[in-house]
């Protein structure tokens, strides 16, 4: 099966990149800029000791790394000041690309990177890891640095849960196993080798990443492979083991509201690929309850998963990267 041998021939280990000297001298070699994009909302707790490990490593110490900056959505704490004060570029989504409106979420934050960083090869990094490492960047920009066919990177680890009696050996992934690798197993087989296909840590090209669009919430990591496969197939993805993540997990509540928005998000490609017909537009409202007693109160939630056109088609850009 194709799947299974693009699993065997385009798997790696962080430490198939440990000699960062050697990603270096490729790198520049091949007149390779890579940047570093550090989305947050409220990471003070993390931020600071994100930034110090990996520009103390992968910019001062080796330069792999010709930039790292914090694209925020508005932080309400000292995330901004403290990313600027161990020397990260700060930009605050909403002040930038203002011709083209501002929205909040994590996809938009991705989405005006393109735009803010100047890179051959975009890095994404999520802001909540608590046992940072440079291997979080090495090990997914090695095999773009290694292969010219590479054009996009998703990591995979062991997630343990995180509860006050200490962290279960297993677990992590829920709406992955759940609901992504079964849409994926219906729709996209081969998609399903990609072992966790919701990590936030992986890496593109921009040649492929401006070619796309960016959902602004839940659904940008699995709207980025579908988009990508459709584009360039399978053998243009790899992905990297990086052993351990350790992260603030959300409450199933949380995930319930994650799962509606990448279901509209992977309907709307089903539909555009003629894959499914949907008789009507999917409503963005999405119903949830709560129980106090026997008080019984219907939430809801208004999700819709707006998109971001292509970073090529606005004009600022082709403007910057283009002339």
């Amino acid at each position: 099966m194709k799947a299974e041998q693009w699993l065997a021939e385009r798997t790696f280990h962080h430490s198939n990149f440990w000699d960062i000297k050697q990603l270096v001298e490729a790198k520049e070699r091949q007149n390779l800029s890579i940047s570093l994009c550090l989305p947050t909302l409220n990471e003070e707790k993390t931020i600071g000791q994100e930034i110090v490990i990996l520009k103390a490593e992968l910019a001062d110490r080796y330069p792999l790394l010709d930039e790292i900056a914090v694209v925020d959505s508005g932080s309400t704490d000292r995330t901004c000041e403290i990313a600027a004060s161990f020397g990260a570029d700060v930009y605050v989504a909403s002040e930038h690309l203002t011709e083209c409106g501002d929205h909040r979420g994590k996809g938009e934050n991705l989405w005006k990177a393109l735009y803010l960083l100047n890179g051959d090869i975009i890095v994404y990094v999520d802001t909540d890891i608590k046992n940072i490492h440079p291997r979080f960047v090495y090990g997914l920009v090695g095999p773009l640095i290694g292969d010219p066919e590479v054009h996009y990177v998703k990591a995979f680890y062991d997630r343990p849960l995180a509860f006050s009696g200490g962290l279960r050996p297993t677990g992590g992934g829920r709406v992955t196993e759940i609901l992504i690798r079964p849409l994926f197993s219906l729709f996209y087989p081969e998609l399903a080798a990609i072992l966790q296909p919701l990590s936030g840590e992986y890496a593109g090209r921009r040649s492929i990443l401006e070619q796309i669009p960016f959902p602004i919430g839940y659904g940008v990591e699995t709207a980025m492979l579908i988009d990508i496969y459709e584009r360039l197939g399978l053998y243009a993805f790899a992905q990297t083991d990086l052993d351990r993540r350790i992260h603030r997990n959300q409450e199933t509540i949380a995930l319930g509201r994650m799962a509606f928005g990448l279901l509209r998000t992977f309907m709307s490609r089903l539909k555009r690929a003629d894959l499914v017909e949907l008789k009507r537009d999917l409503p963005a409202i999405m119903r949830q309850y709560e129980v106090h007693e026997s008080d019984y109160r219907q939430l809801e939630h208004n999700i819709e998963e707006l998109e971001r056109q292509p970073m090529i088609e606005v004009e600022a850009y082709r403007e910057k990267f283009c002339s």
